[in-house]
This record gives C-alpha cells, sequence and structure tokens, in this order.
C-alpha cells in the first residue's frame, strides 16, 4: 500500500514564521494536521538579516507543529518574498531538427533551460520561469503545444528574478535548522493558489498580499500568470506611523491597530477615545480613534497607490488585458477595518478579501481559514504536488532507546516534557517524480526545478 504524501509549507515572515503540515483527504480537500507559528527574527521586509535569528524563529515554528500533529517533519516548501523581487516578459524560441516529429516534453524543457541562461544583472537569479502563450510556426495563442506539429516553436515568458545571496540566506537557515528544502515559490504564487478560483484567474485578477514587511501583487489573465511585484511596505510600517503619531511603544500600537484600527477615518466619532496604560506609574494616554484612523489612513493609502501603479504598469485599461474579477486581498494586512472599501474608492474596481477555506477541509481550524495563513496554505498545497513525503508519523520512527533530538540552537525543553523525540535515520533521498506538462502555465517542470534545488543545494554544502 502507498503510504500518503505529507506535505509541509513553511512561510517565512517579516512579523510571523508559520510552520504547516497538511495532506489530501478522501474528498481532495487540504486535511490540515498541524501548524507551528513564532515570532518572526531576523527578517526585515521579507529578507533574511539575521541568520541565526532566523534559525531560531524556524525552529520553534518546527517543533510546535511537529508537538501539534505527532509528525517529525523532514523537509520544507519555502515561500520567496522580498523587496528584491522583480519579474520580467521574454519571449525565446528553439528550432526543431525534425518538424515531422511531435512536440514533447523534452522540447518544453528545451526551451525553459534556454531561458534558464538569460544574463541577469550581477547577483541576481532566476527563480521561475514561468511560460505563458505558445507559437507554434508562426500560428500564435496556443496553450498547449504537446503533441502538435511543427519546427520552430516559441513561447512568451513571465520570469521572476531575485537576489541570489537572499536566496541562499533562506537556503542556510532551513539547512542549519536541520531540514531539506523541497522546493522554493514566490510568495503571491502560493498566496494566489489558496485564495483564488479558476475562473478570477481565466477572467482576470489582482492577487495583493498585505504582509508584515511587504505586500506582494500577482496578476493573473486568462488562467496565465501575467505580471508579479513586491512592494517594500506592509503592515509594520502602519504600525511604525502609530507608535510615532500616538508617542506610545510598539506592543501599545500594533494592540491599537488590530483592535481599533480602520482605514476609514469617517466611520469614528470624535468623542470616541481609548485610554492606553502609562509607563511605569505613568498617566494613562488617552487617544482618538479618529486621529489613529487618519494615521492608518495616509499610510494604507501610500501602499494602495504603490500597488495600484503595478497594476497599471501592467496596462489593465487596455480591454484585452481587463481584470474582470478585479481585486482579491489577503494576507493578515486584509484583516484591517474598512480595507475594502477604501481600496475600490482608490481603484475603482471590484473587491473582496481572500480567504483560503476554499481549498480546505470543512473540520479545519477557523484560525487557519484567516487571510493571515494563506501564503502557508499555499505553501503546502505546491509541496502535494510534488508528492513528497516531508513528514514521517512518530510512531513509525525507530524505536530504540529513548533519546532526545537536540537541533543546533533550538530550544525543546517544554517538547521533552510532552513526550520523548526519538532520533530517526536518515532516509535515503526519494526521487521525485516528474510533474506533466500543463497549458495554464503557472506550474513548472518538476524535472527543471530539481535541478534548481540542487544548485543551492551544492552552494550550502560548498560554504561549508
Amino acid at each position: 500500500m502507498e503510504k500518503e504524501s505529507i506535505a509541509v509549507g513553511l512561510d517565512i515572515g517579516t512579523t510571523k514564521i508559520v510552520a504547516m503540515i497538511g495532506k489530501k483527504n478522501e474528498y481532495g480537500k487540504l486535511e490540515i494536521l498541524g501548524v507551528g507559528k513564532s515570532k518572526s527574527l531576523g527578517v526585515a521586509r521579507g529578507v533574511v538579516n539575521n541568520i541565526t535569528q532566523t534559525i531560531q524563529s524556524i525552529q520553534q515554528a518546527i517543533v510546535e507543529a511537529e508537538a501539534d500533529s505527532g509528525y517529525k517533519i523532514n523537509d520544507v516548501v519555502v515561500g520567496i518574498a522580498g523587496q528584491h523581487i522583480r519579474s520580467i516578459q521574454h519571449s525565446d524560441y528553439i528550432s526543431r531538427a525534425n518538424a515531422e516529429e511531435v512536440i514533447g516534453d523534452a522540447d518544453i524543457d528545451l526551451l525553459i533551460n534556454q531561458v534558464h541562461k538569460l544574463a541577469m544583472l550581477p547577483g541576481e537569479e532566476i527563480i521561475h520561469v514561468l511560460p505563458q502563450e505558445f507559437k507554434i510556426d508562426g500560428e500564435s495563442e496556443i496553450k498547449e503545444p504537446i503533441g502538435m506539429y511543427g519546427g520552430r516553436l516559441e513561447a512568451s515568458f513571465h520570469v521572476v528574478v531575485g537576489q541570489a545571496s537572499s536566496i541562499r540566506n533562506v537556503g542556510r537557515c532551513i539547512k542549519s535548522a536541520g531540514l531539506d528544502l523541497s522546493g522554493l515559490t514566490l510568495e503571491p504564487l502560493a498566496s494566489a493558489d489558496a485564495v483564488l478560483s479558476q475562473e478570477e484567474k481565466e477572467a482576470g485578477v489582482a492577487l495583493i498580499d498585505i504582509g508584515g514587511g511587504t505586500t506582494d501583487l500577482a496578476i493573473f489573465k486568462d488562467g496565465i500568470i501575467r505580471h508579479t511585484a513586491v512592494v517594500p511596505f506592509g503592515g509594520n510600517v502602519i504600525t511604525d506611523d502609530i507608535k510615532e503619531g500616538c508617542s506610545i511603544i510598539e506592543k501599545q500600537a500594533e494592540l491599537l491597530k488590530v483592535k481599533f484600527g480602520s482605514a476609514w477615518p469617517g466611520e469614528n466619532k470624535d468623542n470616541e477615545i481609548v485610554s492606553i496604560p502609562g509607563l511605569r506609574g505613568r498617566e494613562p494616554k488617552e487617544i482618538s480613534l479618529k486621529n489613529l484612523s487618519k494615521i492608518i489612513h495616509a499610510r494604507v493609502v501610500e501602499i494602495i497607490e504603490q500597488v495600484f501603479a503595478e497594476i497599471k504598469a501592467y496596462g489593465h485599461e487596455d480591454p484585452r488585458k481587463k481584470l474582470i474579477a478585479g481585486i482579491v486581498l489577503t494576507g493578515g494586512g486584509a484583516q484591517l477595518q474598512h480595507i475594502k472599501q477604501l481600496v475600490e474608492y482608490i481603484t475603482g474596481m471590484d473587491t473582496r478579501i481572500g480567504y483560503p477555506n476554499e481549498h480546505l477541509a470543512g473540520d479545519s481550524d477557523e484560525e487557519i481559514s484567516s487571510p493571515m495563513y494563506a501564503t502557508a496554505v499555499g505553501l503546502v498545497m505546491n509541496s502535494i504536488r510534488n508528492n513528497t513525503k516531508s513528514a514521517t508519523p512518530l510512531v513509525e520512527m525507530k524505536k530504540e532507546e529513548p533519546k532526545i533530538e537536540i537541533r543546533p540552537q533550538a530550544v525543546v525543553e517544554e517538547r521533552v516534557e510532552e513526550e520523548t523525540i526519538q532520533e530517526q535515520p536518515k532516509a535515503a533521498p526519494v526521487k521525485q517524480p516528474e510533474m506533466q506538462h500543463e497549458s495554464t502555465g503557472d506550474k513548472i517542470k518538476r524535472g527543471f526545478f530539481d535541478k534548481y534545488i540542487d544548485r543551492i543545494k551544492e552552494f550550502l554544502d560548498n560554504a561549508e
């Protein structure tokens, strides 16, 4: 009997790190087995700036997820974000030796490999090559070229590029935390998997993922990814503005934003006041909710206008590029009161809040259905597509005398009280099956992706 595929996603965000373990149930829905969450230390605007703190935060989230699920995590699919991410459009072609043979996976591989050889700016590396549309012997608008005849195969690609050092720093943190890296995915693509329907992707939709350090954008049209961008502002700058504007500490500012914050100042009356405890015996501070909303409103408008500028750069006013499904907001920032109305007001586009519950099993925890977990859910879905067995039930582990597994710098005392962790023999590497080529363009050939992961692993090994 074939063992079920257990998938693990790791969302390394600016404010929190989430490790999520899941599997597909008999109805094809995602059943979440365990979640671990820790405060993200050492990450700023989606980029690792302190390796040691990031490793500790990852380990804390992993230990919590293992305790919650009863599974031992072996490898993870990780989300990549940060202000260093950019995307370009590129067209390329190959001339086939025999036009009388049908086009196959090998031809698509060859074309994608060719794009990966593009000359990038110093220090940059290609993360994703996403085919959009194909041309065969000059005949355009072909979505699925496999099985067709032709001598010249041409395609337009959406190429996602990032700083090689930032990507390798993430890989270093994963390896130092005692885990293997089974995949890298651009975070807005993971969020899109979790909250967008295929109908929305076909009609045209802009996904805006408002995180703690960055706001990510992914635009889909005709079922194909058309544009991605990362704006280096998120919920943290709103908290900083409240802290400065109200002269309070960061913890109080975050609490104010979450409990009383609104993106629309007109909703609050002038006499609505909240009292904040003073520091060290000082008098309590009274803050007007109207003023609080004005501070939040000013910063949110700035963020939305920057994202809207990216949507305009895509050319959404062109009738052929029109985004009929409008905008979907997700991420922790999407939970801010009245943000939906503000986005509609600024952009003039239909807007909804995106929840990942469409893909989750019916009995899932309500907290997991929150927009703030959209990226983590998308990463688990990505891991399931890779068909990896990323976690092993603790009861299946080799039964020897009890041994405590100590990961470097990890704090495991709380876990040890609950159950004894036994050491697991290192499993032989499993050759991952190659994904079938799909026409939607937002799926990458598994075979090439493996090579990319291997390159990062090889770099990390040599660095030691």
